[in-house]
């Protein structure tokens, strides 16, 4: 079998050398990783076609679920949806980090999707340096960052308008990146202590998801190769704090084992413990805590589906049966339960999301819509909790097992209501990897 050699890349802030007469580079204590020879996936263009193409739209469809109820308690969502099974016109203001407009139809998006675009556009900017030594450059990404967001500051200058709208919507084109602005740009120049201040403050200094809104972009460039989706997480992951920089690179991890057509729900599970290049596993008295998520995840899933239907008390339901029958859905509302005893301060925190994500695909058995209505209906950020489980279950499945009504929708409003076109970025993608030898067409 043919083999191509890739460089598991060094620790960020250790990509340059620096001479004597500058001023020192920004580093982070550990070794390049030697080199490995990984073998490439034997699969055809058109199936690893349909594998982007339903990573990008199954994404778009957990987005898109949990966009109108994003950040709502369940009890909110039993009230006014009852339970959510498919996709809904979005009856909210427009916000930066939300819909750009009002009132989207069924299928619009937020930012989790503009985050796939943009990563996107990167990545392909990028093209065979991905597959080269250099491979994905944290510094790159930075200025990229940059420029999108002092292009967006140019374009609201350059409004011209009484009518107050174009400037209202412009503006939220630029605020959805101004956060991330603040940060990229002292790390592009390589500024350790203004870099330091901005990333702690980043929305207020939590360990954020930041990085899990565009890793499984970087999973999906490497398909099968959970090991080389995870350096290249972690080193795009430089908006991360302490472990939700390892949640962000095992988030990429997922959806690279999900790219591999041989992939099993067995296989993505263990690529959580096998993927360590950081050594996280080795931290002095914590150890790895995004493994002991993944435990409570396990575990958690266990309780509430050894439930019987001898212990279930058709008046303590509170979950709507929607045509589950009442074992299920007190199985479901037990796992809910367990989940709340694990939330954090913050809806959004890192560490929370990994574990709904995680305790859906378990509880769920890695089937892509009874996974997304766990997660959308239990609340919380479930727009970016959706669009991760879906990213990760899109590449395993595939675009032609996706529920077609929903796949479609998702599609076609993307595309009409806010220029994303997903079947173009993922024909795209396609091409970068396929022009880079990354697979060996079968026979």
């Amino acid at each position: 079998m043919r083999h191509i050699t890739w460089l598991l890349f060094a620790s960020v802030f250790a990509c340059t050398t620096p001479k004597s007469n500058q001023e020192p580079s920004m580093q982070v204590a550990g070794d390049i990783t030697p080199l490995m020879e990984l073998p490439l996936l034997s699969m055809e263009k058109d199936s690893l076609y349909d594998k982007v193409l339903g990573m990008l739209v199954g994404s778009a469809i957990g987005d898109a679920m949990g966009a109108p109820t994003e950040m709502w308690s369940r009890y909110n969502i039993q009230v006014e949806y009852g339970h959510i099974d498919g996709l809904d016109p979005m009856v909210r203001e427009p916000s930066p980090e939300g819909t750009w407009d009002f009132n989207l139809p069924a299928g619009g998006t937020t930012d989790d999707t503009r985050w796939k675009l943009l990563l996107s556009d990167y990545l392909l900017l990028q093209g065979d340096v991905l597959y080269r030594q250099e491979g994905a450059n944290p510094y790159t990404f930075a200025q990229f960052i940059v420029r999108r967001y002092k292009s967006e500051i140019q374009q609201l200058k350059q409004t011209d308008s009484f009518n107050p709208i174009p400037f209202e919507d412009q503006a939220r084109r630029m605020a959805w990146l101004q956060e991330w602005a603040m940060v990229a740009k002292p790390f592009a120049e390589k500024d350790l202590e203004a870099y330091s201040e901005a990333v702690n403050r980043f929305y207020g200094g939590e360990m954020t998801c930041a990085g899990m809104l565009y890793s499984p972009m970087l999973g999906l460039v490497y398909p099968g190769n959970p090991e080389l989706a995870y350096q290249s997480g972690y080193r795009l992951g430089f908006f991360d704090l302490g472990y939700a920089r390892d949640i962000t690179a095992l988030t990429a991890t997922l959806v690279a084992a999900a790219m591999d057509p041989s992939a099993t729900p067995e296989t993505m599970v263990n690529s959580l413990r096998d993927t360590d290049p950081k050594h996280y596993f080795n931290s002095r008295l914590v150890g790895r805590a995004s493994y002991r998520i993944y435990r409570e995840a396990l575990y958690l899933t266990h309780e509430a589906k050894s439930m019987t239907e001898d212990q279930v008390d058709p008046s303590t339901l509170q979950l709507p049966l929607s045509g589950r029958t009442p074992l299920r859905v007190a199985q479901i509302q037990r796992a809910y339960e367990l989940l709340d005893n694990k939330n954090q301060d913050m809806p959004f925190h890192a560490g929370e999301i990994h574990l709904i994500n995680l305790s859906a695909l378990l509880f769920c058995n890695f089937e892509f819509l009874p996974a997304l209505e766990f997660v959308i209906n239990y609340g919380r950020d479930n727009d970016t909790v959706g669009a991760i489980t879906g990213s990760i279950l899109g590449a395993y499945h595939g675009y032609a097992q996706l529920p077609p009504t929903l796949s479609q929708k998702a599609l076609k409003v993307n595309k009409e209501k806010l220029g994303i076109d997903l079947e173009k970025m993922a024909g795209e993608l396609t091409e970068m990897m396929v022009e880079n030898g990354i697979i060996i067409p079968l026979p």
